[in-house]
């Protein structure tokens, strides 16, 4: 089994898989993210860290942010750039954002924090934001009170990020001293090409043998057949948000 650093800098290899596979935000989350650094007379500049393939830069774009947008992987950044047009690109990483202080009023992070040292991140975030600036972090996760999602999990093999949702969600560091949290329970309409690509995106099956990425890859479409009959299915999913705010 590959390491937790080697899944993390996986997904590079699989970025028109994961531009295809993985859900969008819904724009009331990313709303909410932005909501504390609402209220005053310029558009509020947003540092979208982990980036990836641009699906949380998209919506912040949608909800009217100015962003910028940061990524380790060169790849990920090559694709947003693909689908998400006039959003400065940088390379970099949650610990060591290539911003100068003070300089951005939200900094998010989607489906990214789980990978970071949260601890040094806290302490970098806090850097670049300006005072009452806000800390955003936000996951898809799938909805596994659903037998036949728990099954998919169990095949897949479940993720950093899952395995932190369900025990509580990440915890505050300094200076941030607490975080909000919000949920929004949905659904995906999904057909059998695209859920195949979001199980292809995930770092485990990345990072896997071909053998055995191939056993993964023929049961989730078993499972997708047995589900949906072979048209579309609709793939619960909650978007659990946190938000922590800059002293």
């Amino acid at each position: 089994m590959a390491s937790r650093e080697e899944m993390s800098r996986s997904f590079g290899s699989a970025a028109g898989a994961y531009e295809s596979g993985r859900p969008d935000y819904p724009l009331e989350a990313v709303q909410w993210l932005l909501a504390p650094a609402r209220g005053r007379e310029r558009v509020e500049r947003v540092a979208d860290a982990g980036a990836g393939t641009g699906k949380l830069t998209r919506a912040l774009v949608e909800a009217g942010a100015e962003v910028v947008a940061i990524d380790p992987d060169p790849a990920m950044l090559a694709t947003l750039r693909d689908n998400v047009f006039a959003v400065p690109t940088f390379v970099g990483t949650a610990e060591q954002l290539p911003l100068p202080d003070a300089s951005v009023d939200v900094v998010t992070f989607g489906q990214a924090w789980h990978w970071v040292d949260p601890a040094a991140a806290s302490q970098e975030a806090a850097r670049v934001l300006r005072s009452g600036g806000v800390l955003g972090l936000i996951w898809n996760v799938r909805d596994e009170s659903v037998d036949w999602v728990r099954r998919l999990t169990a095949i897949m093999h479940p993720s950093p990020a899952e395995s932190l949702i369900a025990e509580g969600g990440p915890d505050p560091h300094p200076p941030f001293t607490s975080f909000e949290r919000e949920t929004w329970e949905w659904k995906r309409p999904i057909t059998k090409p695209v859920f195949t690509n979001m199980v292809a995106s995930r770092s485990y099956v990345i990072t896997a043998g071909p053998d055995e990425r191939a056993r993964i890859l023929r049961h989730v479409e078993e499972l997708y057949d047995e589900v949906g009959g072979g048209g579309e299915i609709a793939l619960p999913y909650r978007t659990e948000a946190f938000r922590g705010i800059r002293p």
